[in-house]
């Protein structure tokens, strides 16, 4: 969702909210609809707490897929040999790649870690 549309869905569920609390004062006799307001509001509280909790805890064990810290364990294509350094194909892309064994033209090999903007890859 890019930021134009959650902006967008942030002002319709701001105005959805003040709606609903300009129904509940209007139809709910007096002392109940400010009763109401509190419980509604304690609950928000309680719910953010659970979903911030619950959200970091699913963070915490999501493995990395994007940037170059989501190619570690990728397989990659061999360009041009790596002896030991040389060029790796890896979603379309093309990096300078490092391989301590060594590796020819048209191997597969695993990336194992980033080195800046070099890979270091085995066999």
């Amino acid at each position: 969702m890019n930021s134009g549309a959650r902006a967008h869905c942030t002002i319709c569920s701001v105005v959805l909210l003040l709606t609903i609390l300009v129904l509940i004062f209007a139809t709910v006799p007096s002392p109940w609809n400010v009763v109401l307001l509190a419980v509604a509001c304690v609950l928000e509280v309680v719910e953010i707490a659970l979903l911030r909790r619950w959200s970091r805890r699913l963070d915490s064990r999501t493995k990395q897929t994007t940037g170059a810290e989501g190619l570690i364990g990728q397989r990659a294509q061999v360009v041009q040999p790596c002896r030991p350094d040389g060029t790796v194909h890896v979603h379309g892309e093309l990096w300078d790649a490092h391989c301590d064994s060594g590796a020819d033209t048209g191997d597969t090999v695993r990336i194992e870690a980033l080195d800046g903007l070099k890979l270091v890859v085995a066999r």
